[in-house]
């Protein structure tokens, strides 16, 4: 449609339109234009429009339900109209944008943007991604956290660290890497991993990229014997050259830049138990870079549908039973 938003601008004028915000995710989680009811699958739906809710006709219990049944709005007091322009701009702002900017932008509390951004990056998450990584594949690690040298000596003494450099406090990152892939440009995968030791790099490796593809990483000992596991493995050693020909792990010194450039510029702080839902994001902006803005907030949306992400859950402030 001719009237479907290009810009952030007129995404904002779009979507402050009740009927063009359930037009789009009807469109999402129904793409054949038949309504199913959340409850029993029937197809026997009114549209209650003075409520802005649908009924089923089958005569059982919740015969009601709203269009956020089901996605990761339900439950939400917030409108659509305020839902949708926030994953525009999750998904279209290149270093992503923060719970207080968001929280200015909606007119909402800064806790309620920051449960709205969690939700959002479950919505991009996309471990299905279509199998294996293959071809020209490059592997890489990095640490994620506060520079020890800035940590007050409370903190450094707390965590046992005696000296600026060290790693303690901060967690490893895998990132893979696929050269000219199936949508013509690279494409990331990461994982947070426990350590840096054989065992849990060769593993990580082995479950996303193909036998026989080739393997180009730094010369970590950790990577070593990657051949005998059927990957055609090539090292650089960073002491001696960064690039030698096709052999170099550029690609993802240049991703790592982005994701911390996000996370130390946009988001100051975040947590390690929260850290995956922050590479999720940044992942998705960076595989989707060559789309314009409508496409990806398009493919960001299609993951709103049988996805739930409660505060309890995020928080992992349930309370304890009492006997």
């Amino acid at each position: 449609m001719a009237s479907e938003p290009k810009t952030l601008q007129q995404a904002i004028l779009f979507f402050s339109d009740y009927e063009n915000c359930r037009k789009a995710v009807e469109a999402i989680r129904w793409p054949n234009g038949t309504v199913c009811c959340p409850n029993c699958g029937s197809t026997r739906i009114a549209y209650l429009e003075t409520a802005r809710v649908y009924k089923c006709y089958e005569g059982h219990a919740k015969a009601k339900f709203s269009l956020k049944v089901g996605t990761l709005f339900e439950d939400s007091a917030l409108p659509l109209q305020k839902w949708l322009p926030a994953l525009w701009l999750v998904v279209n702002c290149k270093n992503g944008i923060s719970s207080y900017e968001l929280g200015r932008a909606l007119g909402v509390t800064q806790k309620s943007a920051w449960f709205m951004l969690s939700r959002l990056r479950l919505a991009v998450q996309d471990k299905a991604n279509g199998g294996k990584l293959g071809g020209e594949v490059e592997a890489d690690e990095t640490f994620i956290g506060g520079k020890a040298r800035n940590m007050h000596k409370v903190k450094r003494d707390r965590l046992g660290i005696s000296q600026s450099r060290s790693m303690i406090g901060k967690v490893a990152v895998m990132g893979l890497l696929e050269r000219h892939s199936k949508n013509g440009h690279s494409t990331v995968r990461m994982e947070v991993i426990a350590n840096r030791k054989r065992n849990q790099l060769q593993q990580t490796i082995s479950e996303n990229v193909e036998v026989g593809s080739k393997l180009y990483t730094d010369a970590l000992r950790s990577y070593d014997k990657m051949g005998s596991r059927g990957f055609e493995h090539q090292v650089i050693d960073h002491a001696e050259a960064y690039v030698d020909g096709v052999v170099h792990t550029n690609g993802l010194e240049n991703f790592w830049s982005l994701l911390k450039r996000a996370l130390k510029g946009t988001y100051i702080s975040v947590e390690p138990f929260h850290l995956f839902r922050y590479l999720d994001e940044q992942a998705f902006r960076f595989n989707n870079r060559e789309t314009n803005d409508a496409t990806r907030f398009a493919l960001a949306l299609k993951g709103i549908v049988n996805r739930r992400l409660t505060y309890t859950d995020l928080t992992g402030s349930a309370l304890p039973e009492t006997c």
